[in-house]
């Protein structure tokens, strides 16, 4: 058979095993060696809560979906071209996400009597009880190979068997055309410090993983995915959400010319902000692992009160506890940014997986009159702008700032351009400065006349001794519980946060007509979904929002050219609520999806037809 070299526009490849097969790794190492080789990608890894769930069961199954094309991708894709099944529960766990026209690999040295009974299937063939018995299937004794490729490299043999990730990497990335250099890098970087031993093996298997497949028939093609032509000069690095959330506080950190200080609390899938932050003390980070939520938020505000960009990282249950905190943070006009990373919920709810349920939370989940802005991500690269922006309006309206991101989102990759600081505007926080007339006294909330922003005064300040904290005051920081004063006090917070949009582009049209009989609508991490729906039933026009509270400026004028609106997201309405609530006057309808997955093009496609 003669083998041939397919060019593709591009391949999505899902990677799945147990917990412990190094799934994450595995996908995370193809998806980093696409983004260095010039690959547009986008992720999506998908694991359970628990640290190890019970080996070789459905529950227990962890996965890493990549999308990589030669020209921009969006999403993670709907369905695969490759799945990679490292036992039978990982097939029968992800075979519904396979496309007609999808190979399966497959660790054959898993599918024994045990391993078949533990994934519950009930006949010997698996592959025809999920009905995929017509895909390219490939069973492959990867554990024997891995432990013959390792014989002699003097490691026992449960070493052994954590290297059979490199031998399918080695697979992977023969059929796909990768080149390997990437890995060698990484593998010399992990381990050349604690255990350099491991660097050698590691390559063998890996190599011999490669080799294997290029001789094998039952691979006869191979392919390719070029290179994105005419991309934007620069250098580019793939990034996760959290990471580039994470990077930038720290961009706004420098142009603000203030420390920065983040205390939280451990919870996923926000931890690896506060783990990011901790490792750059170099760029004048200090980080806090409290004892708990409130004790993170308290810290970050004591934080703000001294002079600090502050900052808490945290979900959905999370930020239930902070709520109170909150209150104080708007109360005494501090500046604040508390990151949500979104999550399954209510409660302890789905840890692990991606929703965008804690919309109402952010908006009202404070006692009293208690607004604030909320932004939301959209993509995980542009969590770095979403974050910057965050921390710009903290720091010049001196308010908390909800800054909304998604599991998706914060685990999620994609190439980023490593932009020029000197793009970045400075931020200039409104700090009291100057002598003060003799027998003149600071007023703390006095405000500007046209944004009515406080001024900053940091304690130590001569002259400027104040008293800022939970109860209502007036302008000159006295306790005060005078009526007309109480609200007078909460309109001018409520319209200092209104006034926030100023400051922000107006909403415009990501793509479509200027006008027609539906706009599609969403927000947060939802954008590369609907994107793609909307340019595949063509004609149909599509806004995003970035900006939640406020709404942007031009939100009416641009819903007023439209008979319908459709708001997709993935809770049970709440921006949709919002939007009622705030422009009653249109007409809305919600497609929405709460299963802790994104949407699927496909699901949204439907979707937009039906309202057509």
């Amino acid at each position: 058979m003669q083998h041939k070299v397919i060019d593709l526009k591009d391949v999505v490849i899902r990677f799945a095993g147990d917990s412990g097969d190094g799934m994450q790794l595995t996908g995370s190492l193809f998806a980093d060696m696409s983004a260095i080789y010039g690959n547009s990608l986008s992720t999506f890894p998908d694991f359970p809560a628990e640290i190890r769930a019970p080996h070789g069961t459905v529950s227990g199954v962890s996965g890493f979906q990549v999308h990589i094309g030669s020209e921009g991708v969006g999403t993670p894709g709907d369905f695969c071209d490759l799945l990679v099944a490292m036992n039978p529960a990982a097939l029968k766990s992800n075979a519904k996400w396979c496309k007609p026209t999808a190979m399966i690999l497959v660790d054959g040295d898993a599918f024994d009597e045990k391993g078949m009974q533990k994934a519950g299937f009930k006949t010997d063939n698996p592959f025809a009880e999920l009905g995929v018995e017509d895909r390219a299937i490939i069973v492959a004794a990867i554990s024997t190979l891995t432990q013959e490729s390792l014989k002699d490299s003097g490691m026992d043999a449960k070493t052994i068997l954590k290297c059979k990730n490199m031998f399918t990497l080695g697979m992977a990335c023969y059929i796909y055309s990768r080149p390997l250099e990437y890995i060698y890098m990484y593998l010399e970087r992990k381990f050349s410090k604690k255990h350099p031993e491991l660097i050698e093996p590691n390559k063998k298997v890996l190599n011999d993983g490669y080799n294997y497949a290029a001789n094998i028939q039952a691979i006869p093609n191979t392919y390719t995915i070029a290179p994105v032509k005419n991309k934007k000069p620069g250098t580019y690095r793939n990034i996760t959400g959290n990471q580039a959330t994470a990077w930038g506080l720290l961009a706004a950190s420098e142009k603000s010319g203030l420390p920065l200080f983040c205390g939280s609390y451990p919870i996923t899938p926000a931890t690896a902000i506060l783990e990011e932050l901790a490792i750059h003390k170099s760029l004048g980070a200090k980080t806090l692992q409290a004892e708990d939520e409130i004790a993170g938020i308290c810290t970050a505000i004591g934080a703000s009160y001294a002079g600090n960009l502050a900052v808490t990282t945290t979900s959905g249950p999370g930020l239930s506890l902070k709520s109170e905190a909150l209150g104080l943070a708007v109360m005494a006009e501090l500046p604040l940014v508390v990151v949500d990373v979104q999550r399954g919920g209510p409660s302890t709810g789905l840890p692990t997986k991606t929703e965008q349920s804690d919309l109402d939370q952010a908006l009202y989940g404070r006692n009293g009159e208690c607004p604030m802005p909320v932004i939301a991500a959209h993509s995980p690269s542009h969590c770095f702008d979403a974050a910057f922006t965050a921390a710009k309006i903290a720091l010049e309206h001196m308010t908390p700032v909800m800054l909304l991101s998604e599991g998706f989102l914060g685990n999620g990759s994609e190439p980023w351009r490593i932009p020029r600081m000197a793009d970045y505007p400075e931020i200039k926080p409104p700090f009291a400065t100057g002598a003060l007339a003799e027998g003149e006294r600071f007023k703390p909330f006095e405000r500007d006349a046209e944004t009515l922003v406080r001024r900053w005064a940091i304690p130590g300040q001569k002259g400027y001794e104040h008293r800022v904290g939970g109860l209502e005051k007036t302008h000159e920081g006295v306790l005060s519980t005078d009526p007309a004063n109480h609200e007078l006090m909460v309109r001018e917070r409520a319209e200092k946060v209104a006034l926030v949009a100023r400051d922000l582009p107006c909403l415009e049209l990501v793509c479509g007509p200027s006008e027609g009989k539906l706009l599609v609508v969403g927000w947060g991490g939802t954008f590369g979904h609907i994107l793609n729906a909307v340019e595949e039933v063509g004609n149909v026009s599509y806004a995003h929002f970035d900006l939640i509270n406020p709404l942007p400026r031009g939100t009416e004028e641009l819903f007023s050219r439209f008979e319908k609106i459709l708001v997709c997201e993935l809770n049970s309405g709440h921006f949709l609520g919002w939007l009622r609530a705030s422009l009653p006057r249109f007409n809305y309808t919600g497609f929405n999806k709460v299963q802790g997955q994104p949407f699927l093009v496909s699901e949204l496609v439907d979707a937009i037809k039906k309202e057509l």
